[in-house]
């Protein structure tokens, strides 16, 4: 299901790359290493994950169904991390997501710095403790 919504979300939000770079299979691999997180809605079905790169505490992904964003599955994901608010969070998010740069904002963080990637411009999100 995790795999499904990897794939699903990435070829509905970044529209500008081409759908066939992306792979149900790149889900193992992208998340190798990393601690998942999943929401499960009140009905049992997920909702989303957060992928988390412990070393780093690099938040690589939160993935959302179109049908949950909006309506509180991310800021779950978010304040199921270890120690939030109290630990510092870092993440990358593409310029053009704009969306989900507003809901980090939102949520806390700052633009820190910014780099470029196949997918498109980043910027590195920081969020610092209370």
């Amino acid at each position: 299901m995790l795999a499904e919504i990897y794939l699903s979300v990435r070829r509905e939000t970044f529209v500008w790359v081409d759908p066939g770079k992306f792979h149900r299979e790149d889900f193992a691999a992208h998340t190798n290493g990393e601690t998942v997180f999943v929401c499960e809605h009140a009905d049992g079905s997920v909702a989303g994950f957060l992928s988390l790169w412990p070393e780093d505490d690099f938040i690589h992904m939160l993935y959302l169904r179109p049908e949950f964003q909006g309506r509180g599955a991310g800021t779950a994901l978010l304040h199921a991390l270890p120690q939030w608010p109290q630990h510092r969070y870092r993440l990358k998010c593409l310029v053009k997501n704009r969306r989900a740069k507003a809901f980090y904002l939102s949520h806390g963080f700052h633009v820190t710095g910014n780099g470029a990637s196949p997918e498109g411009d980043y910027e590195e999100l920081s969020f610092f403790p209370v």
